[in-house]
């Protein structure tokens, strides 16, 4: 801003922190001119130009065309050190170390990691063709970051899919692909206990798997006659004479890189493909609101099965931060102690975690003081819980942000040019339109407090423009609303924006409910009741419909803490005192469930359809007796 601010704003620029607003809507309505920015900034290193950064002469993609006629390699771009100053290749890029093990951190410099991709890289050329959707199933281990790119780097697709999940969601992901195989592991290493892998991936499909051992130098099981050990794959090329150097293989920028998939709470997840457009907009991410540089340590645990986990991987490599990984679970206080060890500066969360971190107080006595700032994205904050992380490193900044796999990053985010506050973002992203509608589809003004479902500027750079099994223009543009001349995209999202400018996410659009013909959010209903009562883990808002008709019915879902009992009746009374004093006098809970946990998907991501449907059929039953 300091160097671009005058020229793009004029007399109007004042400096970074008084004219961000004003800087972001400028970008937001000339989206090239920031992008054009920013390409000097990150390491991305075209084989050949772009003619210019957006066309949008082709009326039908809605998202214009980006960087037209260019070629790169965006994985050769994470493993070069030429566009950073101050990185080369003796600079730390992957520090881990493994969970139960002698405590030792693991070290690899940038020019260990680009040899050991390229050896990767040669055995998947061997194995596959060019252009083969190849899939990962395992946890993000240093072992998961190297194929990844290896991929890449030899022109292949990745299909991400989540180590969770059980051998019919993985059937699905490798059939909507067409993947021509799958990396994979043995076994999960958690808590000390082992968990089978590879058994799942047997029973999904008859692809071939590249089988990784979770401990050791072999896999400990018998493979299948197609399947290959990881010694083995990576033995088939060990005659090369040079073995650990590879000649990325050049696509153009539209070529399409990793292949994700929504969580498929109903129906077939969308598959959703990245191009090498997308890594781009993910590293603007860390790079633009996170100040994410050469010299920071970044862990946040996630898997390339979500999103987050190619993000991460953007964000940290075209930055020329290092990448930190606990191989094991982040909840407990063995993670805690790997962040203070390896110096992490930047540490990612989801909320959850953050509650179970809280509540099991395993982090206490630990010197989180390298840390400068968190990121936090997945789920809505409460704001008890993220004042208890930023404590943690004596109130560092929390940066919140909000997006989507289709987005490839965010379209809400914190930032540190401006105040935060918890539980809430201050800004639309860098060169990304954001509107909320009312409920005729019409944009509220800029400046006014609202409630209503989030729209987009069409003009996205690195976002989806089709979708594998499902029509793109369906799901993202029918039925939007015009806005000066553009057809807003869809995202889904409910979104509150305060008198003071902050945003807060209020659920999806389908978590709305109508209560005596008041709109409220699910969301808003959990947070003034997650406090009432303290046998209370977690409480969750749905209405149902009464089965001979009527008006909305508001049921809570309570989970209590072990050892703890409540009676409904009890809880009903709190619950309502609690939502009249704090949201509208008129609300009241018809009924209190007590269950022992909240239907989730593997992404964390709530089933309030499945709890709509159990009240659904419970008043059903009542309404006939």
């Amino acid at each position: 801003m300091e160097v671009h601010g005058p020229r793009l704003l004029g007399t109007s620029y004042k400096d970074p922190i008084s004219s961000f607003n004003l800087f972001q809507k400028f970008t937001a309505q000339h989206p090239e001119a920031y992008w054009s920015i920013l390409l000097k900034e990150l390491p991305v290193v075209f084989r050949e130009p772009p003619r210019c950064i957006l066309d949008t002469t082709d009326k039908s993609k809605r998202g214009g065309t980006w960087l037209p006629g260019s070629v790169l390699n965006i994985a050769e771009c994470c493993l070069q050190p030429s566009r950073h100053p101050r990185k080369d290749d003796d600079s730390l890029a992957v520090i881990w170390r493994d969970e139960g093990g002698d405590s030792k951190l693991h070290f690899m410099t940038l020019k260990e990691l680009r040899e050991r991709v390229m050896l990767v890289a040669n055995a998947v050329d061997a194995t596959f063709s060019k252009g083969d959707a190849i899939a990962i199933d395992m946890p993000m281990t240093v072992h998961a970051i190297i194929i990844y790119f290896a991929i890449i780097l030899a022109g292949c697709v990745v299909v991400s899919i989540a180590d969770s999940f059980a051998a019919k969601e993985i059937a699905t992901r490798l059939h909507v692909s067409n993947a021509k195989g799958i990396f994979t592991q043995d076994f999960i290493l958690r808590g000390g206990r082992k968990f089978p892998l590879y058994s799942r991936v047997v029973e999904a499909a008859p692809h071939k798997a590249i089988v990784l051992p979770v401990s050791g130098g072999d896999v400990c099981i018998k493979l299948r006659e197609q399947d290959q050990s990881w010694g083995d794959f990576l033995a088939s090329v060990i005659h090369l004479p040079r073995p650990n150097h590879y000649s990325p293989v050049y696509n153009p920028i539209d070529f399409p890189t990793n292949i994700l998939f929504s969580s498929g709470t109903t129906g077939e997840p969308k598959a959703i493909p990245w191009t090498q457009l997308s890594p781009i907009r993910a590293a603007n991410d860390g790079w633009a609101y996170v100040d994410l540089q050469v010299g920071d340590v970044f862990c946040y645990p996630t898997n390339l099965g979500w999103v987050a986990g190619p993000i991460v991987l953007y964000e940290a490599f075209l930055s020329g931060a290092t990448f930190a990984l606990y191989h094991g679970s982040p909840l407990g206080g063995g993670f805690g102690k790997f962040v203070q060890d390896a110096g992490v500066t930047i540490l990612g969360t989801i909320p959850s975690m953050v509650k179970a971190w809280k509540s099991t107080n395993c982090m206490e006595g630990l010197n989180w003081t390298k840390i400068r700032s968190f990121v936090t994205a997945g789920e809505a904050s409460d704001v008890d819980s993220g004042l208890w992380l930023s404590s943690r490193a004596y109130y560092k900044p929390i940066i919140e942000v909000c997006g989507g796999t289709e987005l490839a990053s965010s379209y809400l985010q914190g930032t540190l040019l401006q105040p935060q506050a918890l539980g809430a973002l201050s800004t639309a992203s860098m060169a990304t339109g954001v509107v909320i509608l009312d409920d005729k589809g019409v944009p509220y003004p800029d400046d006014q407090p609202c409630v209503g479902e989030v729209g987009l500027f069409p003009l996205i750079m690195g976002a989806s423009d089709r979708l594998l099994n499902a029509d793109h223009d369906r799901i993202y543009f029918k039925g939007m609303p015009m806005y000066k001349g553009m057809q807003l995209r869809r995202h889904g999202d409910i979104i509150k924006r305060t008198a003071g400018g902050y945003f807060i996410v209020q659920g999806r659009a389908d978590d709305t409910m109508n209560l005596g013909g008041i709109k409220t959010s699910s969301v808003e209903i959990e947070h003034a009741c997650n406090n009432v009562d303290q046998s209370i883990v977690e409480s969750i808002a749905i209405s149902a419909a009464p089965e001979d008709g009527g008006p909305e019915l508001l049921v809570m879902f309570a989970v209590l803490k072990e050892g703890y009992s409540s009676k409904p009746e009890d809880l009903q009374k709190k619950f309502t005192r609690a939502i009249q004093t704090n949201l509208n006098p008129l609300f009241k809970v018809n009924h209190v469930r007590i269950v022992p946990e909240i239907p989730r998907t593997s992404s964390n991501k709530l089933l309030r359809r499945v709890l709509r449907d159990q009240m659904k059929k419970e008043l059903s039953v009542r309404s006939k007796i």
